[in-house]
């Protein structure tokens, strides 16, 4: 017999997910926001079209610098501000806001490193105990082309980041893929915009197609190889961008990205470590072994990239064991997940040994394994799965505070928010998940 749902919970996520639809789009376009590093003999004022990751100004001070818009982090926010348009939460200025993020995405799409390299003028901007900070000559080198979609991270402003960095990161392209693709099905989009969003969405295709086999880094941006995230988006994006690409006539690459969709679903499947019971998060480069296989990651591409198959979703039993394990890691490893009470699931994080500020539990994380729970019960898989959503919700609601605001992380020991402040990727989180439980509970009540 399942647990009937809470009131007073559905009531605080309604309550909730209003308040994270206004305070994602302080992040979206955020062109009052100016940034100075004065280190890096920067100004930095938003342009219309980015997405920064925090409206917080930070230098580390002790919050974090997030004045950056990541390409994977913006393209969770778009797609979530697409479910606050199909919901009716924002009016038709979305549209506008999505089309400045195309026009503002296929300008990134033409930088090229290589004009800092010949004009070295700006770093003599930079302050002394600063310069082991900039990037190497060599590396702005490979910044130009379709390589530029490699990029982690860019200034809001349009202007590559001149900071050392994990690249390339190859998870935003297909990201972006995915998220243009949902665009399309939701909004009949006037032909400028159509066009311009085709033009991004090919470009990013192409990247997925031609370099998803290289070793990049890891969705935290911290050890370089193959990773079951980064594979993950990229099957999906190939997968539906093959559709996508027949419908407008382009049968070849269709074909050649199915193809490439099936092959990189199989080497997934090589990820499973059958000792361990859970999806490994990555192979690195030399076959060595990571302390950081037990990831959340593998949950979140679950719900970033659900595919047409039970294989690698939700209704994947090597994927739910997956969360099984995660759920037994962070109730070891987190005092705030001892003596639970029975209405509520962990905190969950990234990995063990986590040392980032506190090393502790992620807002996204939690709300991603929640959302797993309601995709799998909208999904038919049994009813205990949207209890166990809502346990899950019931922790984040535990440690949110009454203003509503989310931060990145909250503290494993105490449950205090820490490090960047009001993460618009924590507000999407929430809003993507309110979507999920709403369709999860819609079939509960139909049967």
């Amino acid at each position: 017999m399942t647990r009937p749902v809470d009131a007073n919970l559905s009531a605080w996520v309604e309550s909730q997910y209003a308040h994270c639809a206004h305070a994602m789009l302080r992040s979206v376009s955020a062109v009052d926001l100016v940034k100075d590093r004065p280190g890096f003999g920067h100004r930095i004022r938003a342009s219309k079209g980015s997405v920064i990751a925090s409206p917080v100004l930070g230098s580390y001070d002790p919050d974090p610098d997030y004045f950056f818009h990541w390409l994977r982090d913006s393209a969770v926010v778009m797609d979530a501000l697409r479910l606050l348009y199909e919901d009716g939460q924002v009016s038709d200025s979305a549209l506008m806001q999505f089309d400045d993020f195309i026009t503002f995405s296929l300008e990134l799409g033409k930088l090229d490193g290589r004009t800092l390299v010949r004009d070295r003028s700006w770093r003599n901007q930079v302050a002394a105990d600063f310069e082991k900070f900039l990037r190497a000559d060599v590396d702005l080198e490979t910044a130009l082309g379709d390589a530029v979609a490699g990029e982690t991270r860019f200034n809001p402003d349009g202007t590559l980041d001149i900071s050392k960095w994990g690249r390339p990161q190859n998870d935003g392209p297909p990201l972006r893929v995915l998220t243009l693709l949902r665009w399309f099905d939701s909004v009949s989009f006037e032909e400028g915009l159509d066009e311009r969003a085709a033009t991004l969405l090919r470009a990013d295709l192409h990247y997925t197609q031609r370099y998803w086999r290289d070793p990049s880094y890891d969705i935290w941006e911290e050890e370089k190889g193959l990773h079951y995230y980064t594979l993950s988006v990229s099957a999906a994006a190939l997968e539906k961008g093959a559709d996508w690409l027949e419908n407008r006539g382009d049968e070849v690459t269709a074909g050649s990205a199915r193809v490439q969709a099936r092959i990189i679903r199989e080497l997934l499947d090589n990820f499973w470590a059958s000792e361990d019971g859970y999806y490994r998060s990555r192979v690195l480069e030399g076959g060595a072994r990571s302390t950081k296989e037990l990831d959340i990651a593998v949950i979140l591409a679950a719900i970033h990239a659900p595919g047409d198959t039970p294989r690698h979703s939700v209704r994947d039993p090597r994927m739910q064991d997956t969360l099984r394990a995660l759920e037994r890691l962070f109730t070891a490893d987190y005092p705030i997940n001892q003596a639970l009470p029975v209405h509520r699931a962990p905190a969950m994080g990234r990995y063990h040994g986590d040392v980032y500020y506190s090393g502790g539990a992620y807002y996204f994380s939690t709300l991603g394994a929640a959302e797993f729970c309601f995709l799998a019960a909208a999904h038919g898989e049994p009813r205990e799965w949207l209890a166990r959503g809502n346990a899950y919700l019931e922790t984040v609601r535990t440690y949110t505070p009454a203003d509503g605001e989310l931060s990145e992380q909250f503290d494993q020991k105490n449950g205090t928010q820490t490090s960047a402040r009001q993460l618009a990727w924590s507000y999407a989180a929430f809003i993507s998940c309110t979507n999920a439980r709403r369709t999860a509970m819609n079939m509960e009540n139909q049967v």
